[in-house]
């Protein structure tokens, strides 16, 4: 009984840095940084995203890195198409109601010129080390940009960064997910228990996924920055493109709902109604709060965790890689999470569930299982898949931001190595934490990597926009001259 008394005494006080970590200071922050800096780049996401898009799939024939843009972008999005696009969706609709929806793909929009500014910085200010390996990201920018009086900042974000990655949205909300999504399919009743902590038993189907999923991360892991690369340029596209296919499909097979949901979604963001089964007293701050929390979960827009991967890419131009970075906040919340919040909303998956009871991927799970014109239990199998894979190709790019975080930090190669190690282990004992533990852990990390980015952002938006105005004006220029030249 004292245990379980602990659990729950340590479980408020999670909750309740996480409320304040999360509270309107860091929203608003956010929320005008992103605005911001869309104005500082001349509304980049409007009016390049075409071009972002083209750049995203044409690598550079010349340029300096590791990898390829297109790798380093995979990375980038192996870190962000996670658990947040189908559990943290879910979650936010119910406890924040449907017009979290629209909060999260308004802070999407102006992180997207938020994920430019720290691509271009990061390509700006990265630095290449001895054995010919680049490193980089806020720290650096941090450092160089603003100075060497702020290297205390850049050390602080570097902490956060490793906590970030090993504690929280790196190891146990992705294997929690994946374990999870593994259980509702195989042992939803939980008739196979493996073992029991106090109140809390866990199933086969919990105990072998999770010892599967902890091995692959260590053979991926312990091969470096490429072949974590090499892993996620071809996972990650082949499972987007399914997820989307899929959850497409039942936006279509429900496309005379889609009106009333979005009307749905609108007045509940700024009149909330808790959907059915929703925590009561749902306000404007909360559907805010939930929808802009879970949403940069999902992209990290604004987190500074991009940059670090972007800062391997084969690449010398500033705003080409900025405009590659850009996209990774497009595809993972305006396409990937907006389809999963129609899916849920569509079906009425949430409806089923009461405040409290819902387990993470159960509710998208439901949608899917619902929303789906054939056999449930294939609906829940394709679901389960993407999850999985996901999820773990999250885990091995946290692996690499946060590892690139402690180099910054010490320096110490062997430290490195036993950091791997560590991250190991806490991918192995994920699956055993509780769920609202481990989101709201995942969310004071988060929220504390950003308070450093985004002095920086701020900081540096001169730079940024006055270059990136610079760079649009010349090729402007130049097309000009090249379609003159043609006339002639």
């Amino acid at each position: 009984m004292q245990a379980i008394n602990l659990a729950l005494s340590f479980n408020d006080l999670v909750d309740k840095v996480d409320g304040w970590v999360w509270g309107w200071p860091l929203i608003i922050l956010i929320l005008c940084a992103g605005i911001w800096l869309t104005f500082k780049t001349g509304l980049v996401q409007v009016f390049h995203l075409g071009k972002a898009l083209k750049f995203m799939v044409k690598n550079e024939e010349n340029g300096e890195g590791e990898v390829s843009s297109f790798a380093a972008l995979c990375t980038a999005l192996s870190a962000t198409i996670g658990t947040g696009n189908i559990v943290g969706v879910a979650t936010a609709i119910c406890l924040g109601g449907p017009g979290a929806l629209l909060w999260m793909l308004i802070a999407a929009f102006f992180g997207m010129a938020t994920k430019y500014s720290e691509g271009f910085l990061a390509i700006k200010f990265r630095e290449k080390k001895g054995d010919g390996h680049y490193i980089g990201g806020p720290f650096y920018y941090i450092e160089k940009g603003m100075g060497p009086k702020w290297k205390w900042l850049a050390k602080l974000f570097a902490l956060f960064g490793v906590l970030a990655g090993l504690l929280g949205i790196g190891t146990f909300t992705q294997i929690n997910g994946i374990t999870s999504a593994i259980q509702n399919f195989f042992d939803p009743e939980k008739q196979h228990i493996a073992f029991s902590i106090g109140e809390y038993s866990y199933s086969w189907a919990v105990v072998i996924g999770g010892l599967v999923v902890t091995l692959c991360t260590a053979l991926v892991v312990l091969g470096g920055i490429k072949r974590i690369a090499s892993v996620s340029q071809v996972v990650v596209p082949f499972m987007a493109i399914i997820y989307i296919v899929f959850a497409l499909i039942i936006v279509v097979t429900h496309v005379k709902a889609i009106p009333s949901t979005v009307a749905l979604v609108v007045k509940s963001a700024f009149a909330p109604e808790p959907v059915i089964g929703a925590l009561t007293g749902i306000t404007i701050k909360l559907a805010m709060q939930k929808g802009i929390g879970r949403g940069i979960f999902s992209n990290e827009a604004g987190l500074g965790s991009a940059p670090i991967a972007t800062a391997a890419a084969k690449t010398d131009d500033t705003v080409r890689q900025g405009l590659v970075t850009m996209t990774g906040t497009f595809i993972d919340t305006i396409v990937i999470c907006t389809l999963t919040g129609l899916s849920i909303l569509l079906t009425g998956a949430q409806d089923k569930f009461v405040a409290g009871s819902f387990e993470g991927v159960s509710i998208t799970t439901e949608a899917w299982r619902t929303g789906l014109p054939w056999n449930k239990d294939l609906s829940s199998f394709i679901l389960m898949i993407c999850l999985t894979f996901f999820a773990f190709t999250t885990i091995l790019g946290w692996d690499y931001y946060s590892e690139r975080c402690l180099e910054y930090l010490v320096g110490n190669k062997k430290l490195i190595i036993a950091y791997r190690i560590l991250y190991i282990i806490a991918v192995f004992i994920g699956p055993y934490l509780t769920v609202a533990a481990v989101w709201n852990i995942a969310d004071i990390f988060n929220g504390l990597m950003a308070f450093p980015n985004l002095i920086a952002l701020f900081a540096l938006s001169g730079i940024v926009g006055k270059e990136t105005r610079a760079y649009f004006k010349k090729k402007n220029h130049e097309n000009i001259k090249e379609i003159a030249s043609k006339n002639k």
